[in-house]
């Protein structure tokens, strides 16, 4: 058995770009976790690819796996991602003891050590970066969130709290979806999948989408928190530090005292739109980076 896997789903045009970017991370900064399975998921089969693609594939050793979704699912704000990481978890359990979900808009700067999660941890991942539709810990539960709540069963009782990584906000338990740490045997995500599925189209919820936008976008993160809270003690949770899942596109409104000096210092970054990020001429007055990483970074664009 694979101590992890490495997952992610692999859309097209640009979000194609930064799955592949995301996989040469990992055999270039990987460290002993280099040569680990890299698994991407996509709704395209093979054969759609073009043959530049399915050569980079073939070279830095990643499993294709192909997936249907009915056309209402596939056109809701990050569904299929949900659905990618279901399948990707019902795949693991036997073949790795940590499934490592995370976001093609995903860098590995260098070996992520902590995704070996510790005795009696289940999942390990970080909080969102900012509050936006989180539930204030010290706030009444609002309309919506009593709806996660009371749908996908838990326990208020028990909700922890967070601290948004950006704003520094208190929130009840809300996780970012964009890296996520599981024992593929404790249906984690499969779980989300499920309660997703159930729950994104029912009209409780389509009042929400028609007041605003915000509501359908980050859906897929409330019933994450949802699930996650029905079904994990709080002991079983591990929160990475800021060097994990760390926002580059949210850099200049991170707390100065929390901002790495230097690019290298983190262990995975985010950063949302790769060219206008890495192909800014001015990048290195926002943050430093060695040479040789900043050459791989531009050989990405």
């Amino acid at each position: 058995m694979k101590d992890l896997i490495f997952a992610f789903m692999m859309g097209s045009g640009e979000a194609e770009l930064d799955a592949l970017r995301l996989a040469r991370s990992i055999r270039t900064f990987g460290g002993e976790f280099c040569f680990n399975p890299v698994w991407m998921l996509s709704r395209r089969r093979e054969e759609d690819l073009s043959e530049e693609t399915r050569q980079e594939l073939y070279s830095i050793g990643a499993r294709l796996i192909t997936f249907d979704m009915d056309l209402e699912g596939s056109n809701f704000p990050f569904a299929s991602y949900v659905t990618t990481a279901g399948i990707a978890e019902g795949l693991a359990q036997g073949e790795a003891s940590f499934l490592v979900m995370m976001a093609p808009d995903t860098l590995v700067i260098r070996a992520p050590t902590e995704f070996l999660l510790q005795a009696g941890k289940s999942l390990g991942g970080c909080p969102v970066h900012l509050k936006l539709l989180g539930s204030g810990y010290n706030e009444p539960i609002d309309e919506i969130w009593g709806l996660i709540y009371r749908h996908c069963l838990v326990d208020v009782e028990k909700v922890f709290a967070m601290q948004t990584s950006v704003d520094e906000q208190a929130v009840r338990a809300y996780f970012n979806a964009g890296l996520l740490v599981v024992r593929p045997e404790r249906g984690l995500l499969r779980g989300w999948q499920s309660n997703f599925e159930r729950l994104y189209h029912l009209p409780e919820y389509e009042a929400f989408y028609q007041q605003n936008e915000i509501y359908k976008i980050f859906m897929h993160q409330m019933v994450l928190a949802g699930s996650i809270l029905s079904r994990l003690k709080p002991e079983e949770f591990q929160q990475f530090p800021y060097e994990f899942n760390y926002p580059l596109h949210l850099h200049t409104r991170v707390a100065p005292g929390q901002r790495p000096a230097s690019l290298n210092q983190l262990v995975t970054c985010r950063f949302e739109d790769y060219r206008e990020f890495f192909g800014n001429p001015h990048l290195v007055e926002q943050i430093q980076i060695d040479k040789s990483l900043n050459d791989w970074l531009q050989a990405q664009l």
